[in-house]
């Protein structure tokens, strides 16, 4: 049997489902909430695998669980632009990987399928916050200016679903979302649908960001800024499109969104490195225990809040020099 491991936001999704509608096939999915992202020792678990596709998952998080499916000699299939670590070298691993700050997963998938699907490609870089990516993409393709708002609001609110502490969160789970989004090969027909996913998340996403409309930032300097939100549904949910927004409106400084985990004693972190320096935010956060990410967004899992001042000193230290 073959395996889809995606991640559970607009990259991940919109990878596969490009490449699925090119080039179909019966398969398990594997996915969760965006930062569920070990996911490969799932698969490990099976007794049943043949081949695996791994799409907009960290290798470096699955190192492990990489290297015992290639010993297995099972066939993987490995897109990404995260973190790497060492890659394995197998005549079973075929990779497709850029971890480039202006690159995503599905503008891989996209190249790899000489832009079958573009506009899918560019919703989903939207939703990863590549608006210069997207944009310069969607105009030399000729698409006009409303049909480059839609896609961009598509990819903003499939992104907003992947975020959540447990799937108990989202409105819909990732599994959920992509076969939803896989009936409409056009991106363009969900507004023609008026009981379309797209509608339901709209409005979904415009509750939620009224709580967030008018927040100010608990500290900020020359290079930072730092929010904080609260332990509730609506914020774990809001938390990265939030991050996103609020560095394309301070494109200067690095923004963090601490969101309170349920524990009462911890934060979930989310950093978007500045737009006119979108690099670091992997280093930062990886530089502590659940942290990772890429060159321009990264996050912790679980911050302490004894570790809150260290983290926003390093913050601080790595974006001032």
């Amino acid at each position: 049997m073959h395996y889809d491991v995606f991640n559970g936001d607009a990259d991940g999704i919109i990878a596969l489902l490009q490449l699925r509608l090119s080039e179909p096939k019966e398969s398990v999915l594997i996915t969760g909430v965006k930062r569920d992202i070990k996911l490969l020792s799932q698969v490990g678990a099976q007794k049943d695998v043949s081949s695996v596709t791994v799409l907009d998952v960290s290798m470096e998080k699955n190192q492990d669980a990489l290297s015992s499916l290639l010993d297995e000699r099972i066939d993987v299939f490995y897109c990404d632009h995260h973190r790497t670590g060492k890659v394995p070298t197998s005549n079973h691993l075929e990779t497709l990987i850029d971890t480039a700050p202006e690159c995503c997963t599905s503008l891989l998938i996209n190249r790899k399928l000489n832009g079958e699907y573009m506009a899918w490609a560019i919703a989903a870089a939207f939703g990863d916050n590549l608006k210069a990516a997207a944009n310069q993409l969607a105009l030399k393709n000729g698409f006009d200016e409303a049909q480059i708002a839609f896609l961009e609001e598509l990819g903003t609110l499939v992104n907003y679903n992947g975020y959540g502490a447990s799937l108990d969160d989202l409105h819909f789970t990732p599994v959920e979302l992509y076969q939803a989004l896989y009936q409409y090969p056009n991106p363009f027909k969900l507004l023609d649908d008026e009981d379309s996913v797209f509608y339901r998340l709209r409005a979904a996403y415009q509750s939620d960001y009224q709580q967030v409309s008018t927040l100010a930032p608990v500290y900020e300097n020359e290079a930072i800024r730092v929010f904080e939100l609260s332990c509730e549904t609506w914020a774990r949910r809001i938390s990265g499109v939030f991050g996103n927004e609020i560095v394309n409106q301070d494109p200067n400084r690095a923004q963090t969104v601490l969101t309170q985990n349920q524990d009462g004693e911890s934060y979930m972190v989310s950093l978007r490195a500045p737009l006119s320096n979108r690099t670091g935010a992997d280093e930062v956060c990886s530089s502590f225990e659940t942290g990772g990410g890429r060159k321009a967004a990264a996050g912790i899992n679980v911050l302490p809040e004894a570790d809150k001042q260290r983290f926003i000193q390093a913050l601080t230290d790595y974006y001032s020099s």
